[in-house]
């Protein structure tokens, strides 16, 4: 029976609707159909089924259908469907060519229908996007670098942008519209008819099963008509098509996008390449000491790269870009010239850092790149001024772990709250959860928000009046400190001798725990002993991995006939007038306060991270007291001379077990 007028202005639920989470009734719809459905067995084809079903839901929804709620005879539940099937493609002509029809059989239908006991159209909710996520998943297209976007990044860069209802919206790597859901919600919220919001919707994926996807999807959510393009933002081409005709000429007013990421993915020929500024190499110009573009082209940049210099070559002056970007683009010296660039053709609003396990999935699916959100307008004319601050966070919780599994933490909706204040000059508390930078502070090129943590400055402002702050790299000039890395010697020479080979994870509470498998002969060892010169009181520390970064050990009298690998700096302290000496500086080097600041300064690169050449940006806080210092220091000493002692009797008894 079709509802009223009044019902549907009210947007009221049909009657047969109770509360049920969308993503749990599509696994039972999955694994059923996996065991029963006779004619098709990959997700992507199952999915398409269950899509027929959500599309005939919308029309009953709606009241231009018979509601089937009650029907429990499958054959005429079949019946039903298939006639409501029959308008569906009349109305969307666009993804439902004329001879489609529902595949699954009688008792199929009945068992989906039932389990579809939520609101499509209730904008607080994304059924469409947890079908996605349930049969496709990320999984399958993570070789092309492309991952679900979860719905709370979606909606906070959403929120950031706050587009308008008259507002033209582009997702130019939408993949099955995540974005573009999104904006469909927030849009409906400020009380905009639901076809009125896709009319203004604009998606590009070069993918064709997810163009045709986000189409459906965004059809679905509000019963329109979204221009979703199958084609490259970054060829323009579909085939022999330009697609750039199909977007508004003038430039569209928002974009939001997750582009596609990864260095090895190819993302154009040496003629498309040369089109974009950021795809040559980047020289000093020595007038001006800035970076500019040459006009030699580089033979690959990744796709990320070359999607900043899309994105804004597509908005409008004074458009607004909401993107996702892997940290190490904002943060890494081989990629200055990108943030050179936003500097230049945009004004950067806020960068927001998300945790390591946002894109990664169970078992080997996703990933652990570490990703930013960046919020900028394009310069021009109309470009405004939003200060001279960038708003920054760095969230740790995102709604999910390593394992895809969801948590009851998520940062994401106290860092919005944070941006809002800050965009309305009311942002009073700093945490990492929101604080500000001044622009003219942004060094390096480096724009990644845990490189500005505010709690490691506070607490070394704290310590002003009581230690020296010094930092590392005038130690290094003095004379006082000296640093050196260690050497790769091959998998090969493990275990062609006893001499140890130290790695990152044989380093664990300031000793060294050697593994006898990867020692190495004589011969390799005599060969860089004179270069590696490792002496009792040098101090090893971890420069390359993930958590291990910062990781501290001393070497001692038993230690001193080792090599150690290219992950490791070696620290060694000089005669100084400070009062710093090895087990002084371990302590100082494995204390919170420059603990803190190692997490903020390294960086991702490639698949680990690094601290690299910014260890020399470490302050390390040096007690003025001397009785401190001794102090300290023979506490350490102890503790490393007990350790040694205890290692050493370990040794002597197992070697006696032979005997």
């Amino acid at each position: 029976m079709a509802r009223t007028k009044k019902q549907l202005n009210e947007r009221q639920v049909p009657l047969f609707i109770t509360k049920k989470n969308p993503k749990d009734a599509f696994r039972n719809i999955r694994n059923y159909l996996a065991g029963q459905f006779v004619g098709a067995t990959r997700d992507d084809a199952l999915l398409d089924e269950v899509l027929k079903c959500l599309f005939c839901k919308l029309l009953i929804e709606r009241g231009e259908a018979d509601d089937v709620d009650g029907v429990t005879d499958p054959f005429v539940l079949s019946k039903q469907l298939r006639s409501t099937f029959t308008i569906v493609r009349s109305e969307f002509t666009e993804i439902y060519p004329k001879d489609t029809e529902i595949l699954l059989d009688p008792s199929s239908l009945l068992y989906v229908m039932g389990q579809l006991s939520f609101s499509i159209m209730d904008a607080n909710t994304d059924p469409i996007g947890d079908a996605f996520e349930v049969f496709v998943g990320s999984e399958s297209k993570g070789n092309s670098g492309q991952f679900f976007t979860p719905r709370s990044v979606t909606n906070l860069l959403v929120k950031a942008l706050a587009p308008k209802p008259h507002e033209t919206i582009l997702d130019p790597a939408c993949g099955a519209g995540g974005f573009l859901s999104s904006v469909c919600a927030y849009l409906e919220k400020q009380g905009v008819v639901p076809k009125d919001v896709s009319i203004n919707l604009y998606g590009i994926d070069k993918d064709t099963y997810l163009a045709q996807l986000a189409k459906v999807h965004v059809a679905l959510l509000t019963g329109g008509h979204p221009n979703i393009i199958n084609g490259d933002s970054i060829t323009f081409q579909n085939g022999h098509k330009n697609i750039r005709k199909y977007l508004p000429h003038e430039g569209v007013d928002v974009i939001l996008t997750n582009p596609p990421f990864g260095v090895r993915i190819v993302s154009g020929t040496p003629d498309v390449l040369k089109t974009f500024d950021l795809a040559k190499k980047w020289i000093k110009n020595p007038k001006t000491g800035l970076l500019e573009p040459s006009d030699k082209v580089k033979s690959n940049v990744p796709p990320q790269v070359l999607f900043v210099e899309r994105c804004l070559s597509l908005l409008k002056p004074g458009g607004r870009l909401g993107m996702v970007l892997p940290e190490s683009i904002l943060s890494n010296k081989s990629y200055r010239n990108v943030v050179e660039y936003l500097l230049r053709h945009s004004d950067i609003h806020a960068v927001m850092g998300m945790p390591e396990t946002l894109f990664k999935t169970s078992g080997k699916g996703g990933t652990h790149t570490k990703t930013c959100l960046l919020v900028a307008t394009k310069n021009g004319n109309k470009a405004t001024n939003n200060g001279s601050t960038v708003f920054m966070a760095e969230a740790k919780w995102c709604g999910q772990d390593s394992r895809a599994r969801v948590i009851p933490h998520n940062d994401l909706p106290i860092i919005a709250e944070n941006y809002s204040n800050y965009k309305k000059n009311k942002l009073k508390a700093s945490s990492n959860l929101g604080f500000t930078v001044d622009k003219e502070k942004i060094l390096g090129g480096v724009l990644c928000p845990r490189y500005y943590d505010p709690q490691a400055n506070e607490e070394l402002n704290g310590l002003e009046n009581t230690h020296s702050l010094l930092k590392f790299s005038d130690l290094l000039n003095e004379g006082v400190l000296k640093l050196t890395t260690g050497d790769e010697v091959g998998k090969l020479a493990y275990g062609t001798g006893s001499i140890p080979f130290i790695r990152t994870s044989d380093i664990s509470n300031w000793e060294i725990k050697a593994d006898p498998k990867h020692g190495v002969s004589t011969e390799i060892y005599n060969r860089l002993k004179k270069k590696q010169d490792v002496r009792p009181g040098d101090i090893l520390m971890v420069k390359d991995g993930t958590y291990l970064i910062g990781t501290c050990a001393i070497i001692s009298e038993a230690d001193k006939e080792i090599l150690y690998q290219s992950h490791l700096y070696n620290i060694r302290v000089n005669e100084n007038r400070y009062g710093l000496d090895s087990y002084l500086l371990l302590a100082i080097l494995s204390s919170t306060v420059v603990q803190k600041q190692i997490r903020s300064k390294q960086f991702t690169q490639d698949i680990i991270d690094s601290l690299g050449e910014r260890i020399k940006e470490l302050v390390l806080p040096i007690p003025k007291s001397k009785d401190s210092r001794e102090r300290i220091s023979n506490l350490v000493k102890e503790a490393v001379i007990k350790r040694v002692e205890a290692r050493e009797l370990a040794k002597e008894a197992r070697e006696c077990v032979a005997i």
